[in-house]
């Protein structure tokens, strides 16, 4: 998955490869059901090929600087030419622009369109209308044109162009997606929408107020965020696909195409850090819709406008991304009960009222709904944050995120005397829980905190705790639990999230890869506890496992260097954003 790249509209997003192969691609949603789906099977399950006639990877490819413009070169024994996609930010309906130029010589490029409906399992029916290639099947209706015309025929269930650049030249490609039982959307001009695509992410980007080390792969991270964003709703998705396997030919693949709370304040804190306000507060708005309702109905994630059902089934005609079955739609982890969440909610609410964003009328009674509710229950096991499937237990990170909710509660109404509120009842609960975890979750024989109560394993989000402040970082027991999860989770520097060998916690079979936040996660932490030469030779490693074009998957394998996982990942770049800052914030950012 490492050979792709990402372009998006900011309401979907597709993954192109470096033979130019568009082999994944929902529209006109992220959620909504793939109308490419190769990356997951074969051509067969849809996909848009664009390259010189006899094929082959490109030669050179490299987004334009500070846009999502992603350029693909080849040289071919009869020239040069240049491949340009993107997908301008969407007027009516979602367009896919394919800019072919020649750079040299003459070079004969192909086009073969294969859109298979519903993940691959519906072949449309094609006409020919006006010049155009029109593509029906139920709710969808896909537009292939090209400005110039070019030569383009059907066959095999199949679309073909194929036509001559010269240096100078330039063919567009364009699809558009709209509804089936509307007229066609007004058509774009490609060229134009190149460049005002081109202007409006540069202007973008040039907001954000790092200037540190790494400042492309920071922008690139951001970037990537801003993609992952649904503009309609402030919601970020947690990647644009749909089990990319954690093990190669393993089981462990999920749906990640929705909003998680958990990546909450990580997510607000990186978004005021660099200056992108706007987009905080889209974030935080979200969030207030999305949590709304029972506090006892809090889920862990929601859909884009903050859908609750999120049914889990697979898709048994689609054979998984190099074999690797079963591929999933939808996430049954969405009926976990995971008490840290309410400690990501009600940190985030406090992190937005603190950094000066508009008050919304009900975001405190929110606060207090959640935080009233979690008095209640948070003795309770639940499931983590890693969504097991092995049984709820006493996980600590759990426990230490609802101290967290109790301990911005009580500062919230300190330093805001007009809220109302139990004070003395949250700064009670505070303590409890925080008594607790140090006789319950420590185990003082290795100087660690621990997965869960009673249990010897250990766990990456353990690497948090100095960070939400449960302790100050020189507290030996800090120390000792980074020396510890460093040496059994990260023994060649990357970051496992627990030990898979533990089945009573986890039952699937396999193992994962590496997981890059948590990574992430240990530099911050080895910066924590002083030790900052070493938390910067490891962020330089972590920069170093992003693929060419500057993106990050949600796992890594060091033995093979293969990224892994659902890609690209949010929560990966908002660690690296966030890394960056803990590093070099104070020379970096303004």
């Amino acid at each position: 998955m490492e050979d792709y790249a990402l372009i998006g509209d900011q309401q979907t997003a597709a993954l192109v490869s470096r033979t130019g192969s568009v082999d994944w691609l929902c529209l006109p949603r992220f959620d909504s059901a793939a109308c490419f789906a190769a990356l997951l099977g074969d051509e067969n399950h849809g996909h848009w090929h664009v390259a010189p006639r006899h094929g082959g990877t490109c030669t050179r490819r490299a987004y334009r600087p500070d846009t999502l413009v992603l350029d693909s070169e080849w040289d071919t024994p009869g020239g040069s030419v240049r491949l340009t996609d993107f997908m301008p930010q969407r007027d009516r309906a979602p367009d896919v622009v394919r800019i072919i130029e020649g750079l040299d010589g003459k070079v004969t490029m192909r086009s073969t369109l294969r859109l298979r409906f519903d993940y691959g399992s519906i072949v449309p029916w094609m006409r020919r209308t006006n010049g155009h290639r029109v593509a029906i099947a139920g709710p969808d209706s896909v537009w292939l044109r090209s400005q110039p015309p070019v030569h383009t025929w059907g066959k095999d269930f199949a679309t073909y162009s194929e036509f001559t650049v010269e240096a100078g030249e330039k063919v567009a490609l364009v699809l558009t997606w709209h509804p089936s039982h509307k007229p066609r959307p007004r058509l774009i001009d490609p060229f134009d929408a190149l460049e005002s695509s081109v202007a409006d992410w540069r202007a973008w980007a040039a907001q954000c107020r790092y200037h540190g080390p790494h400042r492309e792969a920071v922008v690139r991270s951001l970037i990537t965020l801003k993609a992952l964003t649904y503009a309609p709703t402030g919601g970020i998705v947690a990647a644009p696909t749909t089990s990319l396997p954690e093990t190669p030919g393993g089981v462990r693949n999920w749906d990640y195409r929705y909003s998680w709370l958990r990546d909450s304040t990580l997510t607000l804190q990186a978004l005021l850090s660099v200056g992108y306000h706007e987009e905080a507060e889209a974030w935080r708005d979200w969030l207030l819709r999305a949590v709304a309702g029972d506090p006892a109905d809090l889920q862990i994630m929601y859909g884009l406008s903050g859908e609750r059902r999120l049914p889990e089934y697979e898709l048994p005609w689609l054979p998984g991304f190099q074999g690797s079955a079963p591929v999933r739609i939808g996430n049954a982890a969405v009926n976990q009960l995971q008490l840290d969440v309410y400690g990501e909610v009600i940190d985030s609410l406090t992190l937005a009222r603190s950094a000066g964003m508009p008050i919304r009328p009900h975001m405190w009674r929110v606060q207090v709904a959640l935080m009233e509710f979690l008095r209640s229950v948070w003795k309770q096991p639940d499931e983590g944050m890693w969504e097991v499937r092995g049984g709820r237990r006493h996980f600590v990170y759990s426990k230490v995120m609802a101290w967290v909710a109790a301990d911005r509660a009580a500062r919230a109404l300190e330093g805001y005397p007009g809220l109302e509120g139990d004070l003395e009842g949250w700064r009670v609960m505070r303590d409890e829980v925080h008594r607790e975890v140090c006789e319950r979750g420590y185990d003082p024989e290795r100087n660690t905190f621990t997965q869960y109560y009673g249990s010897r394993a250990l766990d990456a989000s353990l690497l948090l705790i100095p960070r939400v402040g449960f302790l100050p970082p020189d507290d030996p027991r800090v120390i000792g639990t980074v020396e510890a999860v460093r040496a059994e989770l990260a023994p060649d520097g990357f970051m496992r999230r627990y030990s898979t060998e533990n089945t009573n916690v986890d039952p699937l079979p396999g193992r994962e890869g590496t997981f890059v936040v948590c990574s992430f996660w240990l530099a911050d932490a080895l910066h924590f506890i002083g030790r900052s030469n070493e938390a910067r030779e490891l962020f330089e490693r972590l920069v170093g496992i992003c693929n060419d074009v500057g993106l990050l998957a949600e796992e890594y394998d060091p033995a093979t260097g293969r990224l892994l996982g659902n890609f690209p990942q949010a929560f990966s770049h908002l660690g690296l954003v966030g890394t960056a800052l803990a590093l070099f914030g104070g020379e970096g950012a303004g």
